[in-house]
């Protein structure tokens, strides 16, 4: 499963180049040629990190990076043409995890961009890795400190797709269109009885992690630590 970056920038060549760099790199890409497409992106997909330029009609950078913060969990990288102080500033205090100025390096804006996935714990793998608890994405298994856990297969496929994901809000439309597919005629309570049980299931990996509950929008994993 491919990590998906969000490219933000209402310059056209921009985000050309930016997408022919990170699917060189083996990332998906998501264009938004202005802030409002921006939020209507992720509101509509998962995306593990945001790539974002300051001066972008309708909602600027710094006005779609608070946003980012306040629903979202994930690095935040912004580019501007200006390099004053005083602009960097207002980028950090908008949220973003890294800042940088136009012309740069595609080169090392890819190492940014590795370094900050790092430090978020989001990995490419089948493996995903929360403390002491790890999904199999390929095996369908979940160990508790090495100890196998047993689960059906649509518990473990939502619990899969929150963790793939952690900070992210999935409301229950989502889940279950991702879990349950498009023919699932039964309604999102399905969603909050599967969600009771992986809570009763791992109440013993609180300090891993939680599926919090996002009152009137829907659930997302924290991991602990984060």
């Amino acid at each position: 499963m491919k990590l998906q970056i969000m490219i933000a920038d209402d310059d056209p060549h921009i985000r050309k180049l930016l997408a022919y760099h990170l699917k060189k790199e083996g990332y998906a890409v998501l264009e938004a040629e202005n802030g409002q497409h921006a939020s209507m992106l992720l509101e509509q997909h998962p995306v593990q990190l945001a790539i974002i330029d300051v001066m972008m009609p309708l909602k600027d950078g710094w006005e779609l990076c608070q946003e980012i913060r306040t629903y979202y969990d994930m690095p935040i990288i912004l580019l501007t043409a200006k390099g004053e102080q005083k602009d960097k500033a207002k980028g950090f205090l908008s949220g973003t995890d890294d800042y940088m100025v136009k012309p740069f390096d595609p080169a090392e804006l890819i190492f940014r961009i590795k370094a900050l996935l790092r430090r978020y714990h989001i990995v490419s793998t089948d493996l995903i890795t929360l403390n002491q608890t790890v999904i199999n994405r390929r095996s369908y298994e979940v160990t508790i400190g090495g100890v196998p856990k047993q689960l059906p297969l649509k518990e473990f496929q939502l619990l899969a797709q929150l963790a793939s994901h952690p900070g992210q809000i999935f409301t229950r439309e989502q889940l279950l269109q991702q879990v349950w597919g498009d023919d699932f005629e039964g309604d999102s309570r399905t969603i909050d009885v599967h969600i009771k049980r992986l809570r009763e299931r791992f109440a013993e990996a609180s300090g891993d992690f939680i599926i919090a509950t996002v009152r009137g929008i829907g659930y997302r994993l924290e991991a602990a630590g984060k």
